[in-house]
């Protein structure tokens, strides 16, 4: 494979968008970024992993599975996550039946709607 082809693939469009803000920021990132690409380097595969190392940072801190040292409040923490999860489960369950029973509702009135429509085109028709 040529070196033109192996460059042709990285000029992504996230890779032209770093080059020309980086040369609208100030000129030397600019050319920074076009050398970056040019020897091999990757501005999606660059951005992915800034995302991941971000993400993995954020994530301990959202999620604390971790016991807080009172076996009562961990057993009362623990049962009002599960009474929560039931009680969203009914909800969706209940919002589904309900888009169900209008989606319902909606194809009667159309298929009412357009019998009268076909009886009316019938009657003009005879006439």
């Amino acid at each position: 494979m040529t070196t033109l082809a192996r460059n042709k693939g990285r000029w992504t469009p996230l890779a032209v968008a770093a080059a020309v803000l980086g040369f609208v920021t100030w000129w030397p990132i600019g050319l920074a970024v076009i050398a970056y690409i040019m020897w091999g380097g990757s501005v999606d595969d660059l951005a992915r992993e800034g995302v991941d190392q971000v993400k993995a940072a954020i994530k301990p801190a959202t999620t604390s599975t971790s016991t807080t040292g009172s076996a009562a409040f961990d057993a009362y923490r623990a049962e009002t996550l599960r009474r929560l999860e039931e009680e969203q489960a009914e909800f969706n369950s209940f919002v589904t039946k309900l888009r169900d029973a209008r989606d319902r509702e909606e194809f009667e009135r159309f298929m009412s709607d357009r019998d009268i429509a076909i009886e009316a085109e019938k009657t003009s028709v005879k006439s």
